[in-house]
């Protein structure tokens, strides 16, 4: 490292000056990256729902219901007329009402009661439409034009339409609230008013590198763009902290700026090093999901991951060796206190921070796993017009919804059966179907195709149900589960099911098998690096226990607090705060390492809080208000989610390494000093090693 880090100060002006501009194509490249808001695309290709999907597409040319727009106070000419405009919009393929159902030339008060106020009631009358996917945006804002304020509109599309035209938005207002707060804290951390800056532009590059380099991905999810260069900022802060600070002790050694930054490149090597692969190896379990959306993110991570790196060791070197005297020139007093006596008070606690750790350790991991979980984004809030309008539609019609069943074409008789007892399960409130809405003796050949086209394909049978649940919860699963047995007990296999609720079915059965992949991933691969980094058997447990704990705390909350929590964001989390939040406990634990060697246990403890404690909570601040920020500026109930959840946890893991794991390393110090290698412990005796 010695002479590579002389050829990087030998070459700081062109190290820059490509850095720069690799940075300037990034940035513009950014702007041409695809962002997708559709999370059933990141299902299995083996998911029933995908297969749904693609015969779905093959077959009919219609498209599954993904919105319901509520008109009020209007008489039936009225509300055909609105179906006809509403019909007319380019990227509207479906437009389904009443007068598909029933012949509205007949009075409604003769008709079915359930089934006209399924689409008419008190004056207002509920279209069921589909919009093209790709086009949510345009086209929504094409029927909020047509229909106004006063009337209502809702579905999946709404909201992926809605998160759409938020994301950047939000990601944009959570940056500029996040910076001037990281700006804050770091130049509390720092004696100069510069230093921050150079933190700053070291992983902005790599941020905004890596951001570009997404175009040669293809797309990106919308999760990742609104989380992952927020997180890899907060996360490799570290990085760039360790290399100036080391540089800054150095310099105050006399060495001049060029033999000061080499030294401070070859020590600070290891400790960056061992944090970045951590988080690295960490951040790949993501990628071994099935559920596609956990891989996206997983890479994403791991190339800011190896850019952050690649900035800080070549990039931060050249640019600070340029520009020290900057540095130089807005020195300042300290402006808060280092916690330099904080260790002996810890030590006084050790006994009780050891019992209410193992007294809520357990109690947590039962919790965590009885969270109730959502698996899509959730709904969004009544501050939004599609909050607002969502909860003016249910409460005129109720819930619904809708669920596409594709089955064999060929046996009426059989399909009349089928939607019979679709009928029969409970809280479906309509069955659409060719032998439902026609009849079930004219064969379909003697018919105008504009009649049985949305019935019937060269191959298959379109039944629409719709019911009286949300879109994902135990009422809706259990719908869906309904349906899938009864049509599998008519048609086996071939019968195909596909609808919000159905992916989200099929998500739930995915991502909990990812949930334990990942985890035991990026448990191993963390233990094996700490295992390499320690060489040690047992200090790679200690540092998992306690990091794994303030986790299971994290992840308790919601079930004690009685709310559901996004499982996509339980999932990321999980891997996310273990993987980003270990480096406390290894900064930690390495200073006191070295420590040790020339103290007594409970003095190298005490010594170490009072020199890291410091530092380490710069790295947990930082992170704390990346996720806290997230969750209050993200309307997205997915995004802000995983935000709260990033920002809870890095307290937490702070607080149990500054109080758990000192005490940790105090009363395991033989067995830690018996399963090291060369440990090389002090060994003299004191007589208030006792105490």
């Amino acid at each position: 490292m010695t002479d590579i880090a002389a050829q990087i100060i030998k070459y700081r002006k062109p190290i820059v000056i490509v850095f720069t501009i690799v940075t300037v194509i990034s940035a513009i490249a950014l702007f041409f990256v695809s962002v997708n808001y559709n999370l059933s695309d990141y299902l299995p290709e083996e998911a029933q729902s995908t297969q749904a999907l693609e015969v779905m597409n093959e077959e009919f040319d219609g498209s599954m219901p993904n919105a319901r727009v509520m008109i009020r106070d209007v008489t039936v000419p009225e509300a055909l007329v609105y179906k006809e405009k509403l019909a007319a919009i380019d990227g509207v393929s479906d437009v389904v009402w009443l007068d598909e159902l029933i012949d509205l030339e007949t009075p409604l008060e003769m008709a079915d009661k359930d089934l006209v106020e399924t689409y008419y009631k008190e004056n207002n009358a509920l279209f069921s439409i589909a919009i093209r996917e790709g086009d949510e945006v345009t086209v929504t804002d094409t029927i909020y034009e047509l229909i106004g304020e006063e009337n209502a509109m809702s579905g999946e599309a709404v909201n992926t339409a809605t998160t759409q035209k938020m994301t950047f938005k939000e990601s944009l207002y959570a940056a500029l609230l996040l910076v001037p707060i990281i700006i804050l804290i770091l130049v509390i951390s720092t004696n100069s008013w510069m230093e921050p800056l150079f933190f700053l532009t070291a992983i902005g590059v790599s941020v905004l590198i890596n951001l570009g380099t997404n175009l040669f991905t293809g797309e990106v999810s919308f999760v990742t763009q609104s989380v992952s260069p927020i997180l890899q900022l907060a996360v490799s802060l570290d990085y760039a902290i360790f290399l100036l600070h080391s540089f800054s002790d150095f310099r105050q050694q006399k060495h001049a700026p060029e033999e000061a930054m080499r030294l401070a490149v070859k020590k600070s090597f290891p400790a960056i090093s061992a944090s970045a692969a951590t988080t690295f190896f960490g951040f790949m379990a993501l990628m071994f999901m099935k559920f596609e959306i956990g891989s996206d993110l997983g890479l994403n991570l791991v190339k800011g991951i190896v850019f952050s790196f690649i900035s800080v060791m070549v990039f931060l070197p050249a640019l600070t060796v340029m520009f020290y005297k900057w540095i130089d020139k807005t020195q300042h007093k300290p402006l808060i206190p280092r916690f330099r006596s904080i260790g002996n008070g810890v030590m006084k606690a050790r006994v009780v921070s050891l019992a209410v750790v193992f007294l809520v350790i357990f109690p947590s991991y039962l919790a965590q796993g009885q969270t109730s979980f959502l698996y899509g984004i959730g709904e969004q809030p009544e501050s939004t017009r599609a909050g607002s309008d969502l909860a003016a539609i249910d409460e005129v019609f109720g819930k619904s919804m809708p669920i596409v069943l594709l089955v064999p074409k060929g046996e009426m008789a059989k399909e009349a059966e089928l939607a019979h007892d679709l009928e029969k399960i409970a809280d479906v409130t309509n069955v659409i179907s060719y032998t439902q809405s026609v009849s079930s003796v004219i064969p379909p050949e003697y018919l105008d195709e504009a009649v049985t086209g949305q019935f019937y394909s060269d191959n298959y049978s379109q039944i629409i149900l719709y019911a009286n649940t949300d879109e994902e919860g135990e009422a809706a699963f259990a719908v869906v589960k309904n349906v899938k047995d009864i049509a599998a007990s008519y048609y086996g296999d071939e019968a195909l099911a596909l609808g919000e609720s159905v992916t989200l079915y099929d998500m739930k059965k995915t991502i909990l098998k990812d949930n334990i992949v990942v985890n035991t991933l990026t448990v191993a691969a963390i233990a094996i690096v700490l295992l390499f980094t320690f060489r040690s058997l047992s200090i790679p447990v200690i540092l998992l226990l306690t990091i794994q704990s303030a986790v299971w705390l994290n992840l308790a909350f919601p079930y004690f607090a009685d709310t559901p929590l996004v499982y996509i964001g339980y999932l990321i989390v999980g891997t996310v705060q273990l993987a980003a939040t270990v480096d406390y406990a290894i900064l930690f634990t390495e200073d006191y390492l070295v420590n040790r060697k020339t103290l007594p246990a409970k003095q190298a403890i005490v010594k170490t809080l009072n020199e890291k404690t410091f530092s380490i909570s710069i790295s947990a601040a930082i992170l704390s208000s990346v996720g806290f920020i997230l969750s209050w500026t993200s309307s997205n109930p997915l995004v802000s989610s995983i935000g709260l959840l990033i920002g809870r946890g890095a307290l937490l893991a702070f607080i149990l390494v500054i109080f758990f794991l000192p005490a940790m390393l105090l009363m395991l110090d033989k067995v830690i000093r018996k399963t090291t290698l060369k440990a090389d412990f002090f060994t003299g005796r004191d007589h208030h090693e006792e105490n």
